[in-house]
């Protein structure tokens, strides 16, 4: 991005949370970035929800609060069209101080994961499903938007709607044009099963360079909602009485030479797959606190709400975490279907990654596959049940730490403990105001 023309420009890297954290800078020092002149305390990227620091955090007692080394992305400086002045914002990584890269940072947690993928010689080639709601917050608890055209607050469903969806036709032809301004390749959108909910998907790419369009759009999505006059939620159920939203991957993994390392020619995919898809099922209970992080997050979690709570899979069966899709065999991949849509990208694809390679590693071998509605079979391992089960798990889950570095479990842990103790002492019904942008 030509960055002239510009008189300041934003610095930020990714919280465990997923919120940007940084700074906002003159564009003439832009070019000094690459030199490593920006710094930030390594503990900015430990904070809870409300940005507060984590209380007798190791990163602050032990190292005196030191600065981490801040370095642009290969994401490269994007616009920021949901600003009245023209801005860019350039994506940054944390470093430390001995050039090593800083593993409380998460887009170097999943760094470290396809690093383990590229010494077999393979790339991870990745799509999301981005689902979100637009509200008025303007309330005691969020409500549905007025809809541009009636000026009437939306009062019902209307799945796969085309007239919702031209309702607010103005506030989507400022996505896509800030997307494409953005170089993220959103495609299809849809009206979904929720008040006021969509869904937009992102191309396969990269798996890294998906975990920052995930980041960005989210970005793009909320802050051009308030543009518009309302607000957008990523949270994973806005509303106790309809769908919440899910952020689902789709991943395949390449050789080479180009091949699908899933694709054997047939329907049922190649044994690598299945190790995958084992890998995957393994680790699922463990990894709650990555698809579900917040609190809010575990009123998703109810059998039959169209939200996965058991590590299953299936072949072209959207009742499972973990589904095959059809189609042609060349383009065999997994969907992973357990995230809500409050996660933080790079986590979550880091540890659904670092799952399947596990399973490839050890040889796993997957239950038969699963039919009909799953939500209705009992007996299948389930996902931790409540926020404070899911931190315990995680903490302790020998998967978990095969997968993720040590930093980087220690650290979420810690947020997550601080900020369950302080919901705890909020009333339940003021909750929502801190997830609603945040996540």
């Amino acid at each position: 991005m030509d960055l002239s023309g510009l008189r300041t420009v934003r610095i930020a890297a990714c919280d465990m949370n997923g919120q940007m954290r940084g700074k906002r800078m003159p564009a003439s020092a832009a070019h000094k970035l690459d030199d490593g002149t920006a710094r930030m305390p390594v503990s900015v990227l430990n904070v809870d929800i409300w940005g507060r620091d984590i209380e007798d955090s190791p990163l602050v007692f032990e190292t005196g609060d030191a600065d981490g080394i801040l370095l642009p992305t290969d994401r490269g400086a994007v616009p920021m069209p949901w600003l009245s002045t023209p801005s860019a914002l350039v994506p940054m990584t944390m470093m430390l101080e001995d050039g090593t890269p800083f593993m409380g940072d998460p887009r170097q947690v999943l760094a470290h994961v396809l690093q383990r993928y590229a010494a077999r010689g393979w790339s991870v080639v990745a799509a999301t499903e981005m689902e979100f709601n637009l509200v008025d917050d303007g309330g005691a608890q969020p409500g549905p938007p007025i809809d541009p055209l009636t000026g009437r607050e939306l009062d019902q469903q209307s799945v796969l709607s085309v007239a919702e969806l031209d309702a607010f036709d103005a506030f989507f032809s400022d996505v896509y044009e800030g997307a494409e301004a953005m170089g993220i390749p959103a495609k299809d959108a849809i009206s979904e099963a929720g008040l006021g909910q969509f869904e937009i998907n992102l191309d396969h790419q990269d798996a890294m360079r998906c975990a920052d369009d995930a980041w960005l759009f989210k970005a793009l999505i909320k802050g051009l909602a308030r543009k518009h006059g309302f607000a957008a939620t990523f949270m994973a159920k806005p509303y106790a009485e309809e769908a919440g939203n899910g952020m689902h991957v789709h991943f395949s993994v390449v050789d080479e030479a180009g091949n699908n390392i899933f694709d054997n020619g047939t329907d049922a995919g190649s044994e690598l797959l299945l190790n995958a898809v084992a890998g995957c099922l393994a680790a699922m209970p463990a990894s709650t606190l990555i698809f579900a992080p917040h609190g809010n997050s575990y009123d998703r979690l109810i059998p039959g709400a169209h939200a996965p709570t058991s590590a299953a899979w299936a072949y072209e069966n959207r009742t499972a975490a973990i589904r095959i899709p059809g189609g042609s065999p060349k383009a065999r991949r997994i969907e992973h279907r357990a995230a809500g849509g409050d996660i933080n990208p790079y986590l979550m694809l880091a540890t659904v990654l670092g799952a399947a390679l596990v399973g490839i590693e050890d040889a796993m071998q997957p239950p038969a596959p699963s039919s009909g509605n799953i939500y209705d079979i009992k007996g299948l391992p389930q996902l931790a049940a409540t926020w404070q089960e899911a931190i315990d798990l995680f903490e302790s889950d020998p998967i978990i730490a095969r997968i993720l570095p040590k930093t980087a479990i220690r650290n979420l842990v810690m947020t997550k403990r601080q900020e369950l103790e302080e919901f705890a002492r909020r009333p339940k019904e003021s909750h929502w105001l801190s997830w609603l942008e945040a996540v």
